[in-house]
């Protein structure tokens, strides 16, 4: 294989909250693969999600663009347009074999098949993305979510997230396609992220023997809902509430398939050379399955104290864990500061293998310093981000210390420096006017940019 060339995979968690995981201090939960993560890679203690919801951020990780440049502004809502150019389809050109597996989330799967949470011939043909035509030679792959344990079939309607439509043991409705018209029907029992890894090691193992550099993203449906434990893990945390059993224990068992991927990558000879990246979409869901301020039914993930949860831009809606282990460029252990989000990563990739960006608006920026541990002060461009909770649109300016918060409709200003005060506990915004005016007129500018590429994106 091309040393110079390294394979790249991007592991993505879906609603997994910035302290879901043992690194990171939590008292009850065990990632021991994550853990050994922290201690082989490069730990970002500011990494961000594009987005406080799914669908969004893994357009950013894609396109390295704000979604509402392209009409992605929430869970379920729109798809990636044919127009953007993707970083799997950069890599594609450059000789790389690329696959997707586990959520996509960003466009139906068939033109005719309605499931999940796209309902209707109309919907399905309008919003039609799969990743086959987004650049991946290889997919397996579910428009939504899925339970955690038998992918496939309906749970117990006393479980958050299960089809209350259906009975126990039925289809869950949502299927994993493996190309146009083609869904996949064996090995589908069990651990969902072993069923994913399953298909994960097969991809690199035919990468490898064609001494072809791979490029993959690895999107685990879990712990979002259905949260389900298979028998094993839920022996793990006994003594712990059911609740805490399943989420803890679907989470471990993710963990594990983790593991198996590095053990692989190791087997295979490829380990040093190939940078693993991972992350979760969003913060922790709360009561019910969505946003919301508090954990509830099995939904028992931690923000480690953090304000907020999925769904709002306060931090533990939108800080998320976030590693890098690259053993030819990362050689101990590291921590940065350095705030980082996923609209970062093709910037980044295409950096390090030296691809020259072309001219469209991107959000994020090249981490290659941070990696190269020559990291910048502070960043070329600050995090903006836009969402609606509730019935609130807020809009973000996070400019390293600073974090300018506006609902401009009803005329509320938030302002925290996350340096001295990371649970956002303390409004700045009248003691600090001169900081709120600069960083509000940054974000005007953003958003006008941002406005302007969404209209030329619907022409």
């Amino acid at each position: 294989m091309n040393n110079s060339r390294p394979n790249i995979i991007l592991i993505m968690t879906d609603d997994q909250g910035w302290g879901d995981a043992g690194y990171q201090g939590h008292p009850e939960l065990k990632t021991p693969h994550l853990d050994q993560m922290a201690t082989d890679g490069l730990v970002f203690n500011r990494f961000y999600a594009a987005a406080p919801v799914c669908s969004p951020t893994r357009g950013s990780v894609l396109t390295g663009r704000h979604p509402f440049r392209y009409g992605i502004t929430f869970a379920n809502v729109g798809h990636i347009p044919a127009e953007e150019l993707l970083l799997p389809e950069i890599l594609k050109e450059k000789g790389y074999t690329t696959g997707h597996f586990g959520k996509w989330h960003l466009g139906t799967m068939d033109k005719n098949v309605v499931e999940s949470n796209r309902g209707g011939y109309a919907r399905n043909l309008k919003h039609y993305s799969p990743p086959w035509e987004n650049g991946y030679d290889a997919s397996f792959a579910t428009e939504s979510k899925v339970p955690t344990w038998d992918p496939m079939i309906n749970c117990d309607t006393a479980v958050s997230g299960c089809n209350q439509t259906q009975n126990p043991g039925d289809s869950y409705g949502t299927y994993y396609w493996t190309g146009p018209g083609q869904i996949a029907t064996e090995n589908l029992v069990g651990d969902d992220s072993r069923v994913i890894m399953d298909r994960v090691v097969p991809f690199v193992e035919k990468a490898v023997e064609s001494k072809t550099p791979f490029f993959s993203t690895i999107w685990f449906h879990t712990p979002h809902s259905p949260v389900v434990a298979g028998p094993e893990y839920l022996k793990m945390y006994n003594g712990l509430t059911e609740k805490k059993q399943h989420y803890y224990g679907c989470i471990t068992a993710m963990d594990e398939q983790i593991g198996r991927l590095r053990a692989k990558l190791k087997e295979l000879g490829v380990a040093d050379n190939t940078m693993i990246w991972f992350c979760s979409d969003n913060g922790p869901a709360a009561a019910g399955g969505g946003p919301g301020m508090e954990a509830g039914q099995r939904q028992q993930g931690s923000t480690a104290g953090l304000r907020g949860r999925k769904g709002t831009l306060f931090e533990g809606g939108v800080r998320v864990p976030g590693i890098l282990v690259w053993p030819a460029k990362v050689k101990s252990t590291r921590k940065t500061d350095f705030p980082a989000v996923t609209s970062d990563y093709l910037p980044t990739i295409l950096d390090l293998l030296g691809i020259n960006q072309e001219t469209r608006n991107l959000d994020g920026i090249s981490l290659k310093r941070v990696i190269e541990n020559e990291e910048p002060e502070y960043r070329i461009n600050p995090i903006g981000f836009q969402s609606r909770f509730r019935r609130e649109f807020w809009q973000v300016w996070h400019d390293h210390d600073y974090k300018l918060m506006v609902e401009p409709e009803k005329k509320q200003t938030l302002l925290f420096n996350l340096k001295n005060d990371p649970n956002e506990t303390n409004n700045l915004a009248n003691k600090q006017p001169e900081v709120v005016l600069k960083m509000q007129q940054e974000l005007d500018k953003w958003l006008l940019s941002v406005e302007q590429d969404r209209m030329k994106s619907e022409l």
